[in-house]
């Protein structure tokens, strides 16, 4: 079978080493979605109870141990799970079997080797760095949060060693050993939480277990498929490519760092906010990560390696049709939960507050936010995917440079828009940032490739309105509803209010034929 040539040459694409001389056949890209998707599910299934069993303690430990896992977290994406996945596939992706062995091994040393450097200047800057993230008129303990980030740093340890199992398994597509690691972390951390004394130290531990549990349960299926790496300080002819790729990911992690905080400065203020908003910030996050997680990011990761290996052969036919069917399916599953979240955003919360004598700065904190971050949904799916087409192609330094602009700007309207509206500000910079980044990212795809415009724009064309109608639904059948806060009748308004809408959705979907819907009754029937 002849492989058509492109119709706009990639010149930025650098020189592919040999392809392996027996590849694996390729795996269903449904069944790799589906298998994600249902490992993203229970990883954030389990991560509600854990915030749950989280939100237990008092506005005092709580806010302080959350900007505590904030430093480490400020690395992640750099040295784990964001540049790793986007930088290692594409360039792993066009070794053979031996090479693929010696680069992750090149690759491995290395990264320890820094975050071992970064671990020990984060326990030492521990002072510094939390008098960066907090106002200064704060809501937050000063002193615990130092104490707390000292303990929490060597998870940016764990997390790294567990990002580089996930690549590696991810890039010969194998899901299911990778994606339920993040359920062992929080089976881990969830025993933990419930077995150790509520103090400062043990809920530090209890996170640093979580990472261990994540790493470990990896480790077998790596041995089990030969890609279990020896870490070394070596040299790796493809070792430079990979850490070209990941360079300009300082860029836009620096932006993104700039923005988270200037977020946490900015909940931290008590000018403006009062003891909670912390914790309150972190429910809504827990809630928009597990659907974003679920619905976007999920299929994004699944399609992934098909993108570098479509790349990988020139093949760009496939390439762009590729990239249609996975903005089809991301935003069909993406706009009925924007619209449902916005319109019940009280209800979601209140799935934390195990007590009825919930805190209610806490509550009025996380709705507000979680409504302003629905409307982000929609946009932030086409920006993950459209990063994803740009990564497989190693043209990495457009797309974080889109990126760092678009984190630069969200501050700048967190600065206007907070201040005026207040919670919902956060949602609805991060929304307008996520527009702007997508036609920029479409843009730049079109000159190179041609982007299917008219397929992506018919099809939103319908699913935005169907989403619209379902949330419109839900929120008028809540009005009559108990009144969230507690658990009880927040669980009950989402199933009544958001089965409905969601109902609606997917009838409405089924009498217009959208091919996404025959898709889920095809798996229904099964």
């Amino acid at each position: 079978m002849t492989v058509s040539p492109p119709s706009a040459p990639d010149p930025g694409l650098p020189p592919q080493g040999p392809a392996s001389p027996a590849p694996a056949p390729k795996k269903s890209l449904r069944a790799n979605t589906l298998i994600v998707m249902a490992g993203t599910l229970a990883s954030r299934l389990s991560g509600i109870v854990r915030q749950q069993i989280i939100n237990l303690f008092g506005n005092t430990l709580l806010d302080a141990f959350l900007v505590a896992v904030r430093i480490p977290n400020l690395l992640r994406e750099l040295l784990a799970e964001g540049a790793l996945v986007n930088s290692f596939i594409p360039v792993y992706k066009t070794l053979d079997a031996e090479e693929r062995r010696n680069l992750a091994s090149a690759f491995s040393g290395v990264l320890i080797a820094v975050n071992l450097l970064l671990m020990a200047l984060g326990i030492l800057a521990a002072p510094w760095v939390v008098d960066l993230l907090l106002a200064g008129q704060s809501n937050v303990d000063r002193d615990l949060a130092v104490y707390m980030t000292r303990l929490v740093m060597p998870f940016l340890m764990l997390i790294s060693l567990s990002s580089i199992a996930m690549g590696l398994l991810n890039a010969d597509e194998h899901f299911r050993e990778s994606s339920f690691a993040p359920v062992a972390f929080n089976i881990a951390s969830i025993v933990a939480l419930l077995l150790l004394p509520d103090t400062a130290t043990w809920l530090a531990f209890g996170w640093l277990v979580g990472g261990v549990a994540q790493l470990v349960v990896q480790l077998p299926s790596l041995r089990k498929f030969g890609l279990l790496p020896t870490p070394a300080l070596m040299s790796h002819p493809a070792l430079g490519r990979v850490l070209r790729q990941m360079a300009p990911f300082t860029l836009t992690a620096g932006a993104r760092q700039i923005l988270n905080i200037y977020v946490t400065r900015l909940l931290s203020n008590g000018q403006l906010f009062p003891q909670g908003t912390q914790a309150g910030y972190s429910n809504a996050e827990a809630l928009f990560t597990m659907v974003n997680g679920l619905f976007v990011v999920s299929p994004a990761l699944a399609l992934f390696p098909r993108f570098s290996q479509h790349a990988a052969e020139g093949n760009w036919p496939e390439f762009r049709s590729l990239t249609a069917q996975a903005i089809r399916t991301t935003t069909f599953l993406a706009a009925p939960m924007s619209a449902l979240l916005v319109a019940l955003a009280p209800f979601a919360v209140s799935v934390f507050n195990l007590r009825p004598d919930f805190n209610l700065p806490r509550f009025e904190a996380g709705a507000g936010i979680l409504t302003g971050w629905a409307l982000a949904l929609v946009p932030w799916a086409l920006v993950t995917i459209l990063l994803r087409t740009f990564y497989a192609r190693e043209r990495t330094r457009e797309a974080v440079t889109v990126s760092a602009i678009g984190f630069v700007l969200e501050v700048g309207l967190y600065r206007v828009l907070v201040p005026q509206i207040g919670l919902l500000g956060f949602g609805v910079s991060t929304a307008l940032s996520g527009i702007l980044m997508t036609l920029a990212l479409g843009l730049m795809y079109r000159r190179r490739l041609g982007f299917p415009t008219r397929e992506v724009a018919r099809h939103l064309g319908k699913v935005v309105p169907l989403a619209a109608a379902a949330g419109l639904l839900a929120w008028v059948i809540s009005l009559a509803l108990p009144q969230p806060g507690y658990i009880v009748p927040g669980a009950f308004g989402l199933a009544v209010a958001g089965g409905a809408g969601l109902a609606l959705y997917l009838l409405s979907a089924a009498l217009l034929r959208m091919p996404e819907m025959a898709g889920v009754v095809r798996r229904l029937r099964r």
